[in-house]
């Protein structure tokens, strides 16, 4: 939905947010009911999730409007703990939005599983064995999982990789909305007998991989460097500063693993709100980020002078998921997919890179601007506040104060509370 008036959100109360997202019209009824009455995970549900469960952990689950993703405004949901997180997102992505938004690509949607023999005595011979049994094989795995094959997905190819002492079988599979992972494990492990046979080694084992090169997406943006600054020569200047930290993101492992974690502030948070996997997006994100035997970032930005604009571009994998694993359990997940319209894998995977994206551009322009420390200590000065004890209405008037100190820390925090309450 689009043109929504979002100006003030920020400032609201949640339940002030809950009653405008209602007016909106942004939810189905059974998600509005799960946000007013704060339904969280219930603890049976957890305990059948993970083992020696005692409670849940919560984590604050946000809202960053606005986001126009190949020509549809959408409003995303972000789990997270760090403020400035939705914050920068918002604002990046109302910088990006009056340039056109954000345009995807999704290259691909399949998983990689593989199998891995050793002790094979003959490797090409191995190799013209099973390559000859190719359609048998996947026809094999997909017998594994019949299910998938009714929804339209399945094996897709077979190919072989001898790797030192491994000879290595690796099917990539349509998995359709699900990310896959119990089902192209069965389909691996399916296959090993067979394998075994032709090859004349051993299985060492049959695995998905999480470096899932068959399910590539990619995520474009520009920003006329009239945003950047209303004088001409200083909005040059810092277009050519952010261009100048995009390449330096390149160059220098130590910078691109900052640079990628802040496109993960934004990652994370949308895959955790949809109650994805994100240890296995990382993984994956972070090996494509050192295809080349060097570890860089993954986002890249240019500058077209002639245009005036700044162009963004990122590519990494993003299995992520629609269907299975815990993302029926949660209800609160329920509602993050319904907040975003329901999408299907692809269109969830191309609004997570967007986001990504986004997050990217609102840090680099902070580095090479302000810097990234006057928002941070405001952060900090805030969490001081919280745990000295401020209430609500206390919380702005004492970060105030705490940023005119030298040194901040609790105890400087609660003698400051102490004092704004005796004064007023």
């Amino acid at each position: 939905m689009t043109n929504l008036k979002w100006t003030g959100f920020a400032k609201k109360s949640p339940q002030e947010r809950i009653d405008l997202i209602r007016e909106f019209g942004l939810l189905k009824e059974e998600s509005q009911e799960i946000l007013q009455q704060q339904k969280k995970l219930p603890l049976e549900t957890a305990n059948q999730m993970a083992e020696n469960v005692v409670s849940e952990l919560s984590l604050p689950f946000a809202i960053a409007p606005d986001f126009l993703v190949n020509g549809k405004t959408y409003h995303l949901p972000m789990v997270t703990e760090e403020p400035s997180v939705v914050a920068a997102a918002s604002f990046a992505a109302k910088m990006i939005k009056r340039s056109g938004g954000f345009t995807t690509t999704v290259h691909n949607r399949q998983m990689i599983g593989q199998v891995a023999l050793f002790e094979v005595p003959n490797v090409d011979e191995a190799t013209a064995s099973i390559l000859e049994k190719k359609a048998f094989l996947l026809s094999l795995a997909n017998q594994a999982h019949p299910s998938i094959v009714k929804r339209g997905g399945g094996t897709r190819n077979l190919w072989l990789e001898p790797k030192e002492d491994f000879l290595i079988v690796y099917v990539s599979v349509d998995t359709q909305e699900a990310m896959g992972a119990n089902m192209v494990n069965t389909m691996m492990e399916a296959l090993v007998p067979s394998l075994e046979e032709l090859s004349q080694g051993q299985s060492l084992m049959a695995i998905l991989s999480n470096y899932a090169t068959e399910s590539l997406v990619s995520a474009d943006c520009q920003v006329n460097i009239s945003s950047l600054s209303r004088n001409k020569e200083e909005a040059h200047h810092l277009a050519q500063k952010l261009v100048m930290a995009s390449r330096l993101a390149q160059v220098d492992s130590y910078r691109a693993s900052t640079h990628n974690k802040g496109i993960f502030n934004g990652i994370d948070a949308l895959v955790m709100a949809t109650g994805n996997d994100w240890r296995a997006i990382e993984a994956g994100a972070h090996a494509y980020a050192s295809r080349d035997g060097q570890y860089r970032g993954l986002s890249h930005w240019s500058y077209d002078e002639e245009a005036a604009t700044i162009k963004g571009h990122m590519t990494l994998p993003m299995p992520i998921a629609t269907r299975g694993g815990s993302i029926g359990l949660n209800p609160t997940v329920q509602v993050a997919h319904d907040l975003l319209g329901n999408p299907n894998a692809k269109e969830l995977a191309s609004l997570i890179a967007s986001l990504g994206l986004a997050q990217n551009f609102a840090a680099l322009k902070a580095l090479t601007s302000t810097g990234i420390q006057a928002g941070h200590m405001k952060l900090q000065a805030k969490s001081l506040a919280l745990l000295a004890g401020a209430k609500d209405k206390e919380v702005g008037p004492l970060v105030q104060e705490l940023l005119k100190e030298k040194h901040m820390n609790l105890e400087t925090s609660k003698a400051l509370l102490q004092k704004l309450r005796q004064e007023n």
